[in-house]
């Protein structure tokens, strides 16, 4: 399993946080422009940038009307020694300790994933369902995953970290209580679990945003970076893609600003910019507020932006009414199928990849309106690609959010 080096806290996802925050009067100009960090620093790590780019590029193995069950390059790992018999195996309890569902990326993840747990439990391949919400706080995930080591009685312990670094010990603990361990969406500082599951990466995320801006702007045009907030590694990982992007191009980067990925703030610090010159593209490492940061642009009566969002609805609908030049990046939300898969597979003896890296492919241009008539009764805050429509719950359990 690839580990990532430094701490996390991708998703998101997507790995993405969604905090509340303040509306600032002026730029966070100590985290823009020159004081930025390179791509060199402590996030970026040349070879994963390299394979995760090129894995954009290969043929995932697995069912293709499946993409939860595909896999690039995968390495099998024997999961014998965890196969339940007799009374053990009729409805194990499973445990997930989940990061947060702070934002719609995660709330829709939340939802495919109970609608999927719902179909092993009509089967019997899960029996309790014991679930977590640490509300993005480290000292409480770090809490919850004790207590189900504690109990005793957790068949398997599925984990979506709310930082890397410092979940890494609670994670090591869960492991270390001999039932199988599957870490999803963020990563953590060891290789302990028995399954990783991710998209291929932020580094495939941010170079797919930049490399749209880069080709449909003219040398010479300014763009600005629009970041959640530090210490999340697929965001980290974003950003150092982007930079090694814009890097080798000829357009003017004004810098970044942290958001907290609240709209209000968004636009606030669009608006401040526009009014300080051009901005001529928009790169974000989180799309969920893609229409703020548009609206900026009405609210100023200049032309919209060239801009890289995310498979949310609300920005993917705007983006056709409007006939926006855009690029709707993803980290793959149905990847919240995966770890139930995974475990009732593990819980059965059967071989899962050592780290599950599943397809993610951006929306654009030329797709945009399939995946928007595939979702037309979907609500704004609804993701694209969250691969559930032939679960029991569809479409209603999305639309009842």
């Amino acid at each position: 399993m690839r580990i990532p080096r430094a701490a996390l806290a991708g998703g998101a996802a997507v790995s993405l946080l969604l905090m509340t925050a303040c509306t600032t009067d002026t730029p966070q100009e100590t985290e823009a422009g020159a004081e930025s960090p390179t791509p060199e620093q402590e996030w970026f790590d040349q070879a994963e940038y390299d394979e995760q780019l090129a894995q954009r590029d290969i043929e995932p193995e697995g069912p293709e009307d499946e993409p939860w069950l595909q896999a690039i390059e995968p390495e099998m790992v024997d999961t014998s020694e965890f196969r339940l018999e007799g009374e053990e195996a009729e409805e194990p309890t499973v445990c997930f300790s989940n990061a947060s569902v702070s934002n719609p990326w995660r709330v829709t993840g939340w939802i495919t994933m109970q609608q999927q747990v719902e179909v092993f439990q009509e089967s019997g391949d899960i029996g309790e369902f014991r679930v977590s919400d640490a509300a993005d706080d480290d000292n409480q995930q770090i809490s919850d995953i004790q207590a189900f080591v504690d109990a005793g009685d957790c068949a398997a312990i599925i984990i979506s970290p709310s930082t890397t670094a410092t979940l890494t010990p609670a994670v090591e603990t869960a492991c270390e209580s001999g039932v199988p361990v599957i870490v999803f969406d963020r990563g953590v500082n060891t290789d302990c679990a028995v399954t990783f599951i991710h998209p291929i990466g932020g580094y495939a995320y941010g170079a797919d945003a930049a490399e749209f801006l880069v080709d449909e702007l003219e040398p010479g045009s300014t763009v600005l970076a629009l970041r959640i907030l530090p210490g999340v590694d697929v965001l980290e990982h974003r950003w150092a893609a982007a930079q090694q992007v814009f890097d080798d191009s000829d357009l003017e980067v004004l810098g970044f600003e942290f958001t907290e990925g609240d709209g209000a703030q968004i636009k606030d610090l669009v608006t401040q910019h526009i009014q300080r010159g051009a901005v001529d593209g928009i790169w974000m490492d989180a799309g969920d507020g893609a229409v703020a940061a548009l609206e900026a642009f009405e609210d100023a009566g200049q032309p919209y932006p060239v801009i890289s969002g995310e498979d949310e609805l609300s920005f993917m609908r705007k983006w056709q009414e409007e006939d926006i030049t855009a690029i709707a990046p993803v980290y793959s939300n149905f990847q919240w199928r995966t770890p139930i898969i995974a475990a009732t597979q593990i819980l059965d003896g059967e071989e899962v990849p050592r780290e599950w890296v599943l397809p993610q492919e951006p929306i654009t241009a030329e797709n945009r309106d399939e995946y928007l008539e595939r979702n037309e009764d979907m609500p704004s805050l609804h993701y694209a690609q969250f691969g559930g429509e032939d679960l029991p719950g569809f479409p209603e359990a999305w639309q009842d959010r």
